[in-house]
Parts: C-alpha cells; sequence; structure tokens
C-alpha cells in the first residue's frame, strides 16, 4: 500500500477514536488559569483512563510535561512508580500543590476545580459506558501509543502544540509514546464555534481570524496560521508542520 495511502488510513482510523470519545477534548470549555510550574503528567496514549485525564487539559487550555510510560518501557516508568509507590497510569504530578495523583476521574474533578473553580461539567463526568467506549476507540487505533519501540533518548524534551481531538495530533502522540520521547503538550484546542473543523476547511468561510489575545491568536502572530500537529525539537532545530511529515522525522532521527 503506498504510503500516502497508508497514512490516509491511519487518520480514518484516528477518526473513529475521536467519533467513539465524543470529540471531547476539541473545544476549550474555559481558559484555566495558568500554573507557575508545569504540570507533569505520566501517560500511555492508547489507555482510555490516561485519555480522560489530556481531554480535560485541553478542555481547559492547560499545558503540561508528558512523561511516555508504555508498556515495556524503562525511561519514566521507574520514575512514577517512585513518586506514586503504583505501576499505575494516568499519573499526575502537579508542584505547585505538590499533589501526585492516580485515578482519572480524581484527577479530572482536581484539573477543574484547581485551575477552574468550577465543578466537572457534564460532558466530562465519568459515565458508566465510558470505559467500554474508551477501549473501543483504543482499537480502533489498533492499541497503538501502548508499547514502547527501540529509540535513541531526546537530551531536552520536544515541543509539541495539539488538542486531545485532532485526529492528525493523535498519530504522532502516539508516536511519541512508543518511541518514550518526552515532550511538552501545548495545549491549543478551538476557542470558538466558527474553528470547528480542520484548518483549511473551517465551518466559518474567509481568512481566520483568531480571538485576540488567547493562545491562538500567539500562535497565529508567530507562524501566520493555527495548525496542528506542530513539532518543535531543541535538539535538532527542527519545526514541522503535518502529521506525516512529523511522523518520518520522529522514526528517522530516534526510532532504531
Amino acid at each position: 500500500m503506498p504510503q500516502t495511502l497508508q497514512h490516509h488510513v491511519k487518520v480514518l482510523g484516528s477518526v473513529a477514536t475521536s467519533s467513539l470519545t465524543a470529540w471531547r477534548g476539541c473545544m476549550v470549555v474555559e481558559a484555566a488559569r495558568a500554573p507557575a510550574k508545569p504540570l507533569v503528567l505520566y501517560d500511555m496514549e492508547g489507555c482510555p483512563y490516561c485519555r480522560r485525564v489530556r481531554e480535560a487539559l485541553s478542555a481547559l487550555h492547560l499545558d503540561a510535561d508528558i512523561r511516555p510510560c508504555p508498556k515495556g518501557g524503562t525511561r519514566y516508568r521507574p520514575e512514577a512508580q517512585r513518586l506514586g509507590g503504583k505501576p499505575l497510569f494516568p499519573l499526575l504530578v502537579d508542584p505547585n500543590t505538590d499533589r501526585v495523583m492516580y485515578e482519572s476521574a480524581d484527577i479530572v474533578s482536581y484539573l477543574f476545580s484547581t485551575y477552574a473553580q468550577r465543578d466537572v461539567p457534564t460532558y466530562y463526568r465519568a459515565w458508566p459506558h465510558q470505559p467500554v467506549l474508551g477501549s473501543l476507540a483504543s482499537m480502533a487505533r489498533g492499541l497503538r501509543g501502548l508499547r514502547a519501540r527501540p529509540a535513541r533518548a531526546a537530551d531536552q524534551p520536544l515541543h509539541l502544540w495539539s488538542f486531545e481531538g485532532s485526529p492528525y495530533s493523535r498519530l504522532v502522540r502516539e508516536r511519541l509514546c512508543e518511541l518514550e520521547l518526552p515532550y511538552r503538550l501545548h495545549n491549543l484546542g478551538k476557542e470558538h464555534w466558527s474553528e470547528i473543523g480542520p484548518a483549511r476547511r473551517r465551518i466559518k468561510a474567509g481568512p481566520y481570524e483568531p480571538i485576540p489575545g488567547g493562545k491562538r491568536a500567539r500562535f497565529f502572530e508567530e507562524h501566520q496560521r493555527v495548525q496542528v500537529p506542530f513539532l518543535e525539537d531543541p535538539n535538532t532545530g527542527a519545526a514541522l508542520f503535518e502529521s506525516a511529515a512529523i511522523l518520518d522525522y520522529l522514526d528517522q532521527q530516534y526510532a532504531v
């Protein structure tokens, strides 16, 4: 199968994942107060419980330092167990409050109450059917983002602009997790209904105009477009849009 067609098939699988999770983690519910020190999330991209935490981070426009902990991984799993005492994920570490937390529902509640001073919206609460749909969503991607692959370590964390519901960004996050590459997750969720849709085919026709003063406006000012995923690698100086190009770069630079 040609490489371009293979990539389109991967994107379709990722669209299925977003659909099964009701496209949570796309729209910003409330732009939360950014903490003085970055949140740290020990995470498995393909884990449905980790996904719930990342959805909440996107909904709150909160960034986080991601420490990938895929099954079979050796770089951050021992560190996570030292901090929390158990090999369970997600694990959130908040150096601003000295909190170390397991359980996705507890973490989601903590994020909304601490950084938005509000209860968890109905859309983001834990419901009995979510574990089943979450597992199906992971299966739609062939359980990618769950198991470690041999890779060279990065001296410095990478930077990824993304939001949880983005099908294209998910492909990149999966690869970063599998390669155990740490990264600063810069959430760039949609701030207004007019931003719904892919970057080149938004629901609102005409030139793109981000909401003044927001994170998207700052990104637009620097790059003259707002499109995710966008990856910066301080180890090499690389800066890339387009998921296919980013995946090729990560494989060539870090995969063994």
